[in-house]
């Protein structure tokens, strides 16, 4: 082998560290996905022989009976590492993103995310970059504000399990943080802990196992500098069969959450899941969710 030949990148899942958005995100999963409390939703998936996907969402709350719906296209030229998305919703508003990957340098990706508002005219939009490497994970996503951007920025770092991160933004207009968060965590192969500092008055904490090959468990801890008010929540999911899984949830304040998703057939699935508060059971106001899931 020659001696300037590149070393190959280690097969060990923890040489690339999640970025800081993710830090955490199985524990979250288990809370989140599985339901959809208040909502009737439908969502399609669908692929042209050109490569071009389409998700459609409709969606409607039970309690308001607003109506919602948002379409996006994506194409991706893999000969280039370019991945063009465009969104609309209901709201009128139009989303436009262009990124390019692993082109210009290997685990560097650019982005400009632009948004339009036709009926205002309001326009904004993003430049991010991000670079992943072994053991480092670093972003920077700057507004675009001729009056004054918005600066953010963070870091994480792993080595053998564990990892540490920063995230902040600076508001260049009025030359100060406006968000300062740690974060430092342990990930094995079925454990996961998480913990965090919110400009320093936000404490929170996860713990994540996967029990085996049918059951998962999370632990959520908040708690706010100069409040009692602890926020403390549990969390499971239980493979069934292949197409069949249930989720439950409680926090402190009594909040039960319960979920159903069957897999009817290949590419429809349906989601049932309802959300209780057990402090005033037979008063009412309880909600119900129902979601379908199409693709093709």
């Amino acid at each position: 082998m020659s001696s300037c030949s590149v070393p190959s990148r280690p097969t060990d899942p923890m040489a690339i560290p999640p970025s800081y958005c993710d830090l955490g995100k199985s524990a979250r999963d288990v809370f989140n996905k599985g339901y959809g409390f208040g909502m009737v939703k439908l969502e399609l998936k669908t692929k042209s022989s050109s490569g071009v996907e389409f998700t459609t969402t409709g969606s409607s709350n039970t309690d308001t009976g607003k109506a919602s719906g948002s379409l996006e296209t994506k194409y991706k030229i893999k000969d280039y590492g370019l991945t063009f998305t465009q969104k609309w919703n209901t709201d009128n508003t139009l989303g436009t993103e262009v990124s390019m990957e692993d082109k210009l340098a290997e685990g560097l990706k650019l982005t400009l995310d632009t948004i339009f508002v036709p009926n205002t005219g309001k326009k904004s939009g993003k430049l991010k970059t991000s670079y992943k490497r072994e053991y480092v994970n670093l972003g920077c996503n700057i507004d675009i504000d001729l009056s004054g951007p918005t600066i953010h920025g963070w870091a994480v770092l792993g080595y053998e399990g564990w990892l540490a991160g920063y995230q902040m933004a600076f508001d260049t207009a009025k030359s100060k943080l406006s968000q300062n968060n740690f974060a430092l965590g342990y990930k094995a192969g079925d454990f996961q802990l998480h913990t965090n500092v919110n400009d320093g008055t936000e404490f929170g904490g996860s713990i994540y196992q996967k029990v085996n090959d049918k059951v998962e468990t999370s632990v959520n801890l908040a708690w706010t500098a100069g409040s009692n008010n602890t926020r403390f929540g549990i969390a499971t999911k239980y493979q069934l069969d292949g197409n069949t899984s249930i989720a439950a949830k409680v926090n402190n304040a009594s909040l039960i959450g319960i979920g159903y998703t069957q897999t009817l057939r290949p590419g429809v699935k349906l989601t049932l899941s309802g959300l209780v508060d057990g402090k005033n059971f037979s008063a009412g106001g309880h909600k119900v969710g129902l979601g379908f899931e199409l693709e093709a």
